[in-house]
């Protein structure tokens, strides 16, 4: 035991000299626009929030109204006892919002993409992944043990040279739409337009896209005008819809397979009624209350165009995600306590959670930001000489 905990503290080691190590940042309040962390308040451009949803009236009534019927939990694998009916209405309601025939209700949007991947794929397989994917969608596809293709960040020529060059008894193309650390949007339409071509399955994983595109927030395949194409589509709920698990979107035959082949499904415990319950309540919020996404994009372009002005390096178009560049490592430690030291939460974000040499500062927006909070963010660059 001694050995290995000597091991551990020597890499631990290597990470704070490489500016790579992190740590956890306790809060005492909930994760909204204003938060608390040692007793002091900061303005939270940390959070995935988008919509501002994280805590609202109708769907706290939803849960506890479902708590009080169902229980705290499901108590059981859905396949053993645990399939309380309101999973059922919800997964019908959340297949509608999406515009597929079914889907299929997870934990988490981790767990979601590494157990579905792994089991839609397997040896003899190939995947193409976009080589900015997030990181529950490489684990799915390395323990899926399919052959992985990795084409260039949103490069159609690339994916369609792979394509043509790759053969499979299956072929699964899976992409992000809104890609969570740059905050660009993938050219779906093309994509989908490759993979009918070409024969192949598509998953696009819409964590980032659900509630904040589309006219009523239904997501990338809504925004592109894409409602009866023959896609799969993974959606988080503890992104912009504001409470927590995931559902994936598909056809009545993938769902089948996959309540018979997918091992995270058939033996975990499923999700407390709350998750039905709050996804329930949010899609109905994201349809009806168009005013969130709105502001939310004008927050986005007033803070974007900030950015371009003072001729610092983030997206090429405006998102709710703004990467700002840094590099170095250290740099953006360093950017980062700028930033608390005017009150204001972000993180550093390093590799390996983006590529070696584009260390940033990953703000996130929220509904409920305001122009002068954008403001302040501008008003600490312009005084801090650390870029």
């Amino acid at each position: 035991m001694r050995n290995f905990e000597n091991t551990i503290s020597e890499e631990l080691s290597e990470l704070k000299k490489r500016n790579l190590y992190r740590k956890l940042a306790v809060l005492s309040s909930g994760c909204h626009k204003n938060i608390k962390i040692k007793e002091k308040l900061y303005l939270n451009f940390c959070s995935n929030n988008y919509l501002s949803l994280n805590g609202h009236t109708e769907i706290e009534k939803s849960i506890i109204s479902a708590l009080k019927k169902w229980g705290t939990s499901s108590g059981a694998s859905r396949l053993i006892a645990g399939d309380l009916q309101i999973f059922e209405i919800a997964e019908k309601k959340l297949a509608q919002f999406k515009g597929t025939e079914t889907s299929l209700i997870f934990s988490s949007g981790y767990q979601a993409n590494v157990a579905v991947i792994s089991t839609l794929a397997g040896d003899g397989d190939v995947i193409f992944s976009d080589e900015l994917n997030h990181a529950s969608i490489i684990d799915g596809c390395r323990l899926s043990k399919a052959k992985v293709c990795i084409y260039r960040h949103c490069d159609m020529n690339d994916l369609e040279k792979k394509l043509k060059k790759e053969k499979g008894k299956k072929r699964l193309i899976i992409t992000d739409s809104i890609f969570s650390m740059d905050g660009d949007l993938a050219p779906i339409r093309d994509i989908v337009e490759l993979a009918e071509r070409y024969d192949c399955g598509l998953i696009i994983d819409d964590a980032h896209a659900t509630g904040v595109l589309g006219k009523e927030g239904r997501g990338s395949i809504e925004y592109f005008g894409l409602e009866n194409k023959d896609v799969m589509v993974l959606a988080t709920g503890g992104k912009a819809l504001g409470v927590m698990g995931a559902f994936f979107c598909c056809s009545k035959k993938v769902r089948e397979y996959l309540i018979n082949k997918c091992r995270g499904f058939i033996y975990s415990t499923g999700p407390s009624p709350a998750v039905p319950a709050g996804l329930l309540a949010s899609i109905s919020l994201v349809k009806k209350e168009n005013w969130r996404r709105d502001k939310l994009r004008k927050l986005s372009e007033y803070l974007w165009n900030g950015f371009r002005k003072l001729n610092y390096i983030t997206s090429k178009t405006p998102s709710h995600i703004l990467p700002l560049i840094v590099r170095d490592n250290e740099k953006a430690l360093k950017l980062a306590d700028a930033f608390m030291k005017n009150g204001i939460f972000v993180r550093a974000i390093r590799p390996p959670t983006v590529p070696e040499n584009t260390a940033r500062i990953r703000f996130s927006l929220m509904t409920d930001h305001e122009i002068e909070d954008i403001e302040k963010i501008i008003q600490t660059l312009e005084e801090t000489k650390i870029i």
